[in-house]
């Protein structure tokens, strides 16, 4: 629908205008509202009231016939726009038509896009902060490909370098093969992965390497277990940094980029690169006095291999222990061509019950382990409770909230409301929903209010797609399923007169669509019954 208002006002408004059509906070202001006429009137030197009855003069006789119950100029300078009840039961129609289509993009997806989430070091166990990124990473990728973009889900797996060889270490302290050292990874875990391997500790005791290697192939596998099959967290690719990076000589290439442009130097025995002109605090290391490739050098070898891949843009979803390396990556995506990449830096994540941090590792304490917190409230809540709150916010996880079936709870919440739509489509059955009724009929408030909900899905994915704020999807449900239950405690559909009935029964079927396709982007389950 706001496409539809945004088109008639390209043609009344001067060309190149910039036009921002939005929902108001307050329902007198109507169904939608510009500020053109603001901007307008500031270019033209003209009064903004009068230059918005102007447009709302030019809207009611450009408009489609029917289309708006009304459009007003507001002070100081607004038009506001109250759609009709035939525009809205014409949406719904589409609703029917389109099926799990509405909503999509129908044109061909010829940009390629990369979205790197996850990618945890393969040396411990999946953690919350891992899986808020990769819930983010999932559902924004499915928003991106609604809007037509071609998308790629890359989990990148640095199984080379100081950590496995840390790794590697670490293991053999446990198994008394070395002595230990502050800077080894602790926990039980890698105690027991020595334990369970012993005869591979055994047999590489003089290479840490090797030992590290074997442990992160494993510890990988564990959390492929637990992101893809317990969280349903798609990937499309599995990205080896010592396979697809170094051994296929990017990190020597894009060395090689960057001396070429004048932005590397050698000092103190290491080659620096200079990130202070892209707004880093200072300059980076890319190759160690030792001689060995930073982990920087290979992320910039990795965006020179996507780029080659022939991917126009790349997303990279980052920890919150990270901020500090932003500058720098696109400094690098800069250099290589990939400069229409963009960051997304996740904040933290608590678990709190009664108002307190807990911590649900069974590793005493040491990990709160993304896999326990999923065993313990299943997926969708899971993932509903990670999504609802932007990534530029820390999250409280509320436990408590979590495992409670009942209405507080907002994924309890919007599924009863799909559950609800099939449970009167099963009672009136399905012979009593034609796709010819006459919706006329819908004409109460809280059926305007549902129709109007159902027809802002559209609108509510390709904002999603420009700015990538997920929030907004699931707050969108919440308020839809409010609208739902609203109609459901108000008005009835069986035991009405036919036509009742029938029209009733299209707009109940549109909401469990839209409700449909709104869990296939989120990724949570449809129940049959609760």
């Amino acid at each position: 629908m706001k496409d539809k208002i945004e088109r008639i006002l390209k043609n009344i408004v001067p060309s190149g205008t910039s036009i921002e059509v939005s929902v108001p906070e307050r329902s007198e202001f109507g169904h939608y509202s510009t500020n053109v006429a603001l901007r307008l009137a500031k270019a033209q030197g003209k009064n903004p009231l009068q230059v918005a009855e102007e447009i709302s003069s030019a809207v009611k006789k450009d408009a489609p016939s029917g289309f708006f119950e009304k459009v007003e100029p507001a002070p100081p300078g607004f038009v506001n726009f109250w759609l009709s009840q035939k525009s809205l039961a014409e949406e719904i129609k589409r609703i029917i038509k389109d099926g799990k289509k509405y909503g999509r993009s129908k044109k061909e997806k010829k940009e390629k896009t990369q979205i790197e989430f996850i990618s945890a070091n393969p040396t411990g166990p999946v953690t919350l902060a891992n899986g808020r990124g990769g819930f983010f990473g999932d559902v924004l990728s499915n928003v991106l490909e609604a809007a037509g973009v071609g998308v790629e889900r890359e989990y990148y797996v640095n199984d080379t370098g100081n950590q496995i060889l840390t790794l590697g270490k670490s293991i053999l302290a446990v198994a008394g093969v070395i002595p230990e050292e502050e800077k080894f990874y602790k926990g039980a875990y890698i105690k027991e992965w020595a334990d369970a391997r012993r005869a591979i500790v055994e047999k590489h005791q003089a290479d840490p390497m090797a030992v590290g290697r074997r442990a992160a192939k494993d510890f990988l596998k564990a959390a492929k277990a637990v992101i893809v099959r317990k969280a349903k967290i798609k990937f499309d690719r599995f990205t080896s940094e010592y396979d697809h990076i170094h051994k296929k000589g990017y990190v020597d290439r894009a060395l090689a980029l960057f001396e070429k442009a004048g932005k590397a130097y050698k000092k103190d025995g290491a080659v620096w690169f200079r990130t202070t002109e892209f707004g880093d605090d200072k300059d980076r290391v890319l190759v160690t006095s030792d001689g060995f490739p930073t982990y920087f050098l290979a992320d910039a070898g990795h965006y020179l291999e996507t780029k080659e891949r022939k991917f126009g843009a790349k997303i990279n979803i980052l920890g919150p222990d990270h901020y500090g390396y932003v500058a720098r990556i696109q400094a690098a995506a800069t250099l290589v061509g990939m400069k229409n990449s963009k960051i997304i830096v996740t904040q933290a994540v608590r678990v709190v019950r009664d108002g307190k941090e807990v911590h649900m590792s069974k590793r005493k304490g040491e990990f709160t382990a993304f896999e326990e917190l999923i065993d313990e409230v299943g997926s969708d809540v899971a993932r509903f409770f990670f999504l609802a709150t932007s990534l530029e916010s820390h999250l409280d996880f509320d436990l408590d909230l979590a495992k409670e079936r009942s209405s507080r709870n907002p994924v309890f919440y919007i599924q009863y409301a799909y559950v609800r739509a099939n449970g009167i489509l099963r009672q009136i059955g399905r012979k009593s929903v034609p796709s010819t009724a006459d919706l006329s009929f819908l004409s109460s408030s809280e059926d305007l209010s549902l129709m109007r909900s159902l027809a802002q899905f559209p609108e509510i994915l390709e904002e999603t797609a420009i700015d990538y704020q997920v929030h907004r999807l699931a707050r969108y449900g919440i308020e839809l399923a409010r609208t739902f239950h609203a109609f459901y405690e108000k008005e009835r559909v069986a035991g009405e007169e036919k036509a009742i009935v029938a029209a009733r029964g299209v707009l109940v079927l549109a909401s469990k669509q839209i409700f449909t396709n709104l869990f296939a982007i989120l990724g949570i389950s449809a129940p049959s019954k609760m």
